[in-house]
């Protein structure tokens, strides 16, 4: 079962679909841009049935309020406040592109409140040339349009302790890359994944969605590794 949730941060309220097994090992899932809670809807059932799941809509995202203030840095905060407020003191994150990057930016910062990392086809910190960002859509969107210009600007030209920090991370880290029909370049992702202590890359070939064009493969690839969790 499947229930909603809210947590009150200091700007906005955010909230989360809650489900899994009550007492088991707390599991965060973080969206990819434009996306929310129910993008993990397809891979949910199979991905942790031993996890007790909170699966967030990140800032300007779902069901989340809208601050107007936006970027991976205050996300990585508003995840920090989650668990918080919810009385995790460590937990497993995965995270889908723009959610990757957040749960990679936790596990640095906060080392000792992140047990397993899974990072999904996930933009690796190195510049890009930028490109421009596309006009609002005509039809309603469930996120605010801002936070695609405030996240591409922060993708494009990541902070340089970024990349360097990679190595403080403790956790044991997975990293998914949907191989050469993504638009996420994969030699960065295996360069990321090199400076990341203890860390190996698994090849879905699915493109950028791995978890949603290969469902089966993404829960075969993920859910033994979240499952050593509970054993750590």
């Amino acid at each position: 079962m499947t229930t909603h949730g809210t947590v009150e941060l200091p700007e906005f309220t955010l909230a989360y679909r809650e489900s899994g097994r009550p007492g088991g090992p707390p599991l965060v899932l973080l969206h990819a841009l434009g996306e929310g809670a129910a993008d993990w809807s397809g891979v949910l059932p199979g991905l942790a049935p031993d996890h007790h799941v909170y699966a967030l809509d990140l800032r300007g995202h779902g069901a989340s309020g809208r601050p107007g203030r936006y970027g991976l840095t205050a996300m990585r905060d508003d995840v920090l406040g989650v668990l918080d407020a919810l009385g995790l003191a460590r937990a497993d994150l995965v995270g889908h592109s723009m959610g990757g990057v957040v749960a990679y930016l936790v596990a640095q910062e906060r080392p000792g409140r992140v047990g397993r990392l899974v990072l999904e086809d996930v933009p690796a910190p190195y510049p890009r040339p930028a490109t421009p960002v596309a006009e609002a859509p005509d039809g309603p969107v469930d996120f605010d349009w801002a936070v695609v210009k405030a996240v591409k600007a922060q993708i494009d030209t990541p902070e340089p302790e970024w990349l360097a920090r990679l190595a403080e991370i403790t956790a044991p880290t997975l990293v998914v890359a949907g191989g050469p029909a993504s638009h996420v370049p994969q030699e960065r992702i295996a360069e990321m994944a090199g400076r990341i202590p203890d860390c190996r890359v698994a090849t879905i070939e699915a493109g950028h969605l791995v978890h949603r064009a290969r469902p089966a493969e993404f829960v075969a690839t993920v859910a033994p590794f979240l499952d050593l969790a509970g054993r750590d």
